[in-house]
């Protein structure tokens, strides 16, 4: 099952992995943080889904672009 599940879903398993390792370090400090471990999670399930259909990366580079041009605290 675990062979099948990383021949088939590989970028998904690392997003999400990604999400845990990193999502563990905020569970530490309580309840808000945890949502952000979702929040984690849900990004890494995003770009491993994107990995494993072979997407575009254009449509997340420029929301990426959009928000940094967006909320710039120097300009």
């Amino acid at each position: 099952m675990w062979n099948d599940l990383w021949a088939n879903h590989r970028g998904k398993c690392i997003g999400i992995a990604g999400g845990i390792f990193f999502g563990i370090i905020y569970l530490i400090s309580g309840f808000w943080d945890m949502l952000f471990f979702l929040f984690l999670m849900l990004i890494g399930y995003y770009i491993g889904r994107k990995i494993d259909r072979g997407e575009s990366w254009e449509e997340f580079t420029r929301l990426i672009r959009w928000l940094t041009q967006r909320w710039n605290p120097f300009r």
